[in-house]
């Protein structure tokens, strides 16, 4: 029996490159969206076992419709390049597959499969057409079944006539005319303005079409008359753009669509190639094809075969004899996933736990692990010797703390493990992982609860498997990226570094540090009143009061009113960011004032009310959460609340860090910072002999640069002079430009450029570093730290300048980034033994960027003043000296 599918290649290609997670192979080429392809047309091969296949694409960006409004498809955004580049690899697999694709200059996909469904019509034949888009439901007919994807690809819903009658109460062709009521933003197709789905469906159930509605006006009223009236040419050109087209000049469309099943010879190198891993195991197994379609096994098939609720053997506690059995199982029991709800996790509500053996995943709620029936589970959590396999075990952690749980023994977490090796994948979900990996995707935690107010926790076994599919997955990366960690050279990294520290972190999160409200409140009553201040004189020199906060009547008083020049524009009016009005400075007394009102309003909203609803009442502190897995450069990041950003450079901002005081009467607050340690760590890796020179004899560094490059002598070094140094010293960590530099320093870009080119004719060594590292990272594909910490630049051979460009600064950065990232961490790892081998009291607290903050007992003052910056000072030896500047105060302010 012939069956003939017609794919909609666009359509789909564009859902699986946003439903899949971001995916690369070992050459650096995006492969995400070919990868979801695959799996949904091998699950059509296996399900449908086709005997005619075609993959229609659209050709080109101008097609006849166009020329009937040139806006058709104009508001769509430009087609990612991630996406861009993979439209030939998946036209070069379909060769290779032996699945014929289709496209004709000047027509879209949805055109020439009309064209094919016309044909079916005609002749009989019945046919399938596979689409993300509901368009094609204009085409159902007793012959056409239209196939709609759900949820990105995986899921599917037929429609044939009696289906669309069912759900919207309208014929296949009536969908032309709802299009043309309420248009389509995806496509740019204008509709009448106030007409959804609901209102469309409405009116065409009581007047049958586009047509109809419009020569029945006389019956309607109020806006949707007037709508309707002022847009009757739209919606009459809204049906038309809509209408697919079914008289392409197609030849041989039968033969061409001839799928004879899978070409192994071909199929199985190209699989190879794009590294799908799990699909040519698949089909390597499965041989030759048949003469009746294709004997091949969807990804989905085999993958949900070794993930059957039977074979993941999911065990919910009901009887005395179940505990019993768990408490037994603990001994081979390796891997924990806990399941809750909410993103900051000092807050987030516990769900239940899975704990995994090889042999049966045990689901436990929270009512069930705070029960007397369960501790023997809670010593197994607490048990640092009885090692665990999880997901994100620094959040589990925490949750668990917050429960009265206490957690150790981390064996190997595979977020952690992933972001190691990749650290520019800071999605690193299972599921990402999954994919990575070439392993069963599991259901995500949204499909299972839904998101946002949808949030719901659904019956106890749909949990529990759940959670047993995670921790089965789990199982199953953990010794992939071990090998993988082994094979790049990155245990040290992982085992020495990163995996230590997230259980520091966890200890300093869980600690927290002591805020004084009464000083904050002190703070924002002074706030307050400066505030009043400022906006009182502000109004005196606007001449008028207003809304500082609303860019449209800032934008008026300054450029309407006070006649100021417009030094950017909108689309929605006048620009009012920091960089226009820095630029307005010098034309008007009044904005330096808004510049000062906006930092305070700031430091008020962010950092004084903020802080004081992040105050835990029960422990009087705020407990940050520092995220070990975001930063590509290896930095840590800080949330709930955010302490790594309390601007300091601005004194009103400073003295917020003064309601950070000890936890104890009488301790105080000890704070260490790395004096320039990026600049320190490029004279190490470039091997700059003047740079090397300057931190050797304990020079200033930017009074240095400022001798070498204006050739003076140091005491002839002016401030301005130093000023300049400094901006190009450390631009140039950052790979600044002429550009830049011209913006930091106020001078022209040739001024700027000449400025760089002396600073390179001086320190030759790190000029040709950066020449080196870029040579390097077009070679590798990656840069390294000096802990062999990698960032993948997949950008780096792009044909675009700019994206070409940013990708090189960053190959120049990176190194030297990271390695002051890596250092410090190093040196938390390093503290917290020796607090703990020296039996101290003190308690390291905050790390922020390059500075460490611990609270200390009066009698181990004179010690940490000593130990904290040896240890920070020798936490990795460079040709260049290390140097931390160590201070303490009765607060974090003073301190500082």
């Amino acid at each position: 029996m012939e069956k003939r599918i017609v794919i909609d290649g666009n359509s789909i290609i564009y859902r699986a490159f946003f439903a899949m997670p971001p995916l690369t192979n070992s050459q650096g080429l995006h492969t995400n969206a070919v990868y979801g392809f695959t799996t949904m047309l091998l699950k059509i091969m296996e399900e449908e076992r086709p005997t005619h296949l075609l993959v229609a694409f659209d050709a080109g960006k101008e097609t006849f419709r166009h020329s009937d409004y040139k806006d058709y498809k104009g508001g769509r955004e430009k087609t990612p390049p991630e996406l861009s580049e993979q439209f030939p690899l998946l036209k070069d697999l379909l060769d290779a597959l032996g699945v014929a694709h289709f496209e004709l200059s000047g027509y879209e996909a949805d055109d020439i499969i009309g064209t094919l469904t016309r044909q079916a019509d005609e002749e009989g034949k019945t046919m399938q057409v596979v689409s993300g888009d509901k368009d094609m439901l204009q085409l159902a007919s007793d012959n056409v079944t239209v196939v709609l994807t759900r949820k990105g690809v995986t899921e599917i819903e037929k429609y044939t006539p009696a289906t669309i009658d069912e759900k919207y109460g309208l014929k296949p062709l009536q969908i032309i005319d709802l299009k043309g009521l309420m248009g389509d933003t995806s496509d740019n197709i204008p509709g009448v303005p106030g007409i959804g789905e609901k209102t469309g469906l409405k009116l065409l159930h009581q007047f049958g079409s586009v047509e109809g509605v419009l020569d029945s006006l006389d019956q309607l009223k109020g806006k949707q008359k007037e709508n309707l009236t002022n847009h009757a040419d739209d919606a009459r050109l809204s049906k038309k753009l809509a209408t697919i087209f079914r008289e392409v000049p197609l030849e041989q469309s039968w033969e061409r669509m001839q799928f004879d099943g899978m070409k192994l010879e071909t199929a199985l190198p190209a699989l190879r190639k794009l590294e799908f891993k799990s699909v040519v195991d698949r089909v390597e197994k499965l041989g030759a094809a048949g003469s009746e379609g294709a004997a091949v096994t969807g990804v989905d098939g085999e993958a949900d075969a070794t993930l059957s609720s039977e074979q993941l053997n999911v065990q919910l506690l009901t009887s005395a004899s179940q505990w019993e059995a768990l408490n037994e199982s603990l001994e081979s029991a390796d891997t924990l996933i806990v399941e809750s709800r909410g993103d900051n996790p000092h807050q987030a509500e516990l769900i239940g736990v899975c704990v995994a053996t090889p042999e049966a995943n045990w689901y436990i709620t929270k009512e069930q692990l705070l029960s007397n029936e369960a501790a023997a589970v809670r010593s197994w959590l607490a048990d640092e010797n009885r090692l665990k396999h999880g997901y994100d075990l620094h959040r589990v952690e925490l949750i668990l703390h917050w429960h009265g749980i206490v957690f150790a023994g981390t064996s190997f977490d595979v977020q952690l493990a992933s972001y190691v090796l990749d650290p520019s994948d800071s999605a690193s979900t299972l599921q990402s992982m999954a994919v990575k990996y070439d392993l069963p995707l599991t259901s995500s935690d949204e499909e299972v609860y839904g998101k946002g107010a949808k949030f719901r926790v659904p019956e106890l076994e749909k949990v529990a498997d759940h959670a047993a599919r995670q921790a089965a997955l789990v199982r199953r990366l953990a010794p992939l990226m071990e090998a993988d960690l082994e094979r790049n050279e990155m245990n040290r990294l992982y085992y020495e570094l990163e995996q230590p520290l997230s259980r520091i972190l966890a200890q300093m999160e869980k600690t927290g540090i002591k805020v004084n409200k009464e000083t904050l409140q002190a703070l924002g009553n002074q706030f307050t009143t400066e505030i009043d201040k400022t906006v009182t004189r502000i109004y005196e020199l606007a001449g008028t009061e207003f809304n500082i906060g609303s860019p449209k009547q800032l934008g008026e008083v300054l450029f309407d009113k006070l006649g100021l020049p417009v030094i950017k524009k909108t689309k929605t009016g006048y620009s009012t960011d920091a960089e226009v009005l820095e630029k307005l400075e010098p034309y008007h007394a009044v904005i330096p004032l808004i510049l000062h009102y906006r930092q305070l309003a700031k430091l008020q909203s962010t950092y004084i009310e903020g802080l004081l609803k992040e105050v835990r009442d029960e422990t009087g502190n705020v407990h940050t959460y520092f995220r070990q897995t975001i930063a590509a450069t290896g930095r840590l990041s800080s949330q709930f609340p955010n302490l790594q950003n309390i601007p300091i450079r601005l004194e009103e901002g400073r003295k917020i860090r003064q309601a950070f005081v000890p936890s104890e009467e009488g301790w105080s607050i000890v704070a260490a910072d790395y004096s320039q340690i990026e600049l320190r760590v490029l004279a190490h890796i470039s091997g700059d002999e003047k740079l090397k020179e300057a931190f050797v004899k304990d020079m200033d560094i930017h009074t240095k640069t400022a001798m070498d490059v204006f050739g003076v002598q140091q005491d002839d070094v002016d401030s301005n002079m130093r000023r300049q140094a400094k901006a190009v010293n450390f631009g140039i960590v950052y790979g600044i430009s002429d550009y830049g530099l011209s913006q930091n320093l106020n001078i022209t870009r040739k001024e700027a450029a000449q400025f760089i080119d002396q600073y390179f004719a001086v320190f030759q060594g790190v000029r040709q570093w950066m020449d080196e590292i870029v040579k390097q990272a077009r070679q590798d594909g990656y840069v390294k730290t000096l802990l062999e910490r990698r960032r993948y630049l997949n950008d780096i051979h792009a044909s675009n300048f700019n994206v070409r460009s940013f990708a090189e600064r960053t190959a120049m950065n990176t190194p030297i980034q990271g390695t002051a990232a890596d250092v410090i961490k190093l040196a938390m790892v390093h503290m917290d033994k020796r607090l703990r081998d020296e039996g101290l009291r003190s308690r390291m607290l905050l790390q922020v960027h390059d500075e460490l903050v611990f609270e200390v007992p009066q009698d181990e003052l004179d010690k940490m003043k000593q130990l904290v910056p040896e240890v920070m000072e020798q936490a990795l030896a460079l040709d260049v000296p290390l140097r931390a500047d160590v201070s303490t105060g009765a607060n974090w302010y003073e301190a500082k």
